[in-house]
């Protein structure tokens, strides 16, 4: 995690140096590519800050940074993955749906949009269960 910090450090550092630099070079007549620079400085400097704040919360040394470290202190559960769900086809189908719409018509995004709303409730709340399942 340390070192994923230090990279996103420097990124943050090496492009507001560039927008900068791509400032002063055109006179900042030219706004919008010192506009993205900053902004991916501060996507750098945003990321790395999170995994400063997240790694200073952490208990002890994580893994991935301990220099005696094994790989299997890093193994454990990488969560729940459905090995049979339909719901994925479905809202990628009604969401291609939506996105021809903006090309052909808006009456296709309003179908479009009719599709994708059950498909995202049914794949988002197809485990969930309880007496207050759907």
């Amino acid at each position: 995690m340390l070192a994923m910090e230090r990279i996103g450090y420097l990124f943050g550092g090496f492009a507001a140096l560039m927008a900068v630099v791509y400032g002063v070079w055109n006179d900042f007549t030219e706004p919008v590519g010192v506009v993205g620079l900053t902004l991916g400085a501060l996507l750098g400097f945003m990321i790395a800050g999170y995994l400063n704040i997240t790694r200073r919360k952490l208990d002890g040394v994580p893994p991935e940074d301990d220099p005696l470290g094994e790989i299997s202190d890093i193994a454990g559960d990488y969560g729940f993955f459905s090995p049979h769900s339909w719901w994925p086809l479905w809202l990628a189908a009604s969401s291609a749906l939506i996105f021809l719409g903006l090309a052909i018509g808006w009456w296709l995004v309003a179908l479009g949009a009719f599709f994708t709303i059950p498909a995202l409730v049914g794949w988002v709340f197809e485990y969930w269960k309880g007496p207050h399942a759907l």
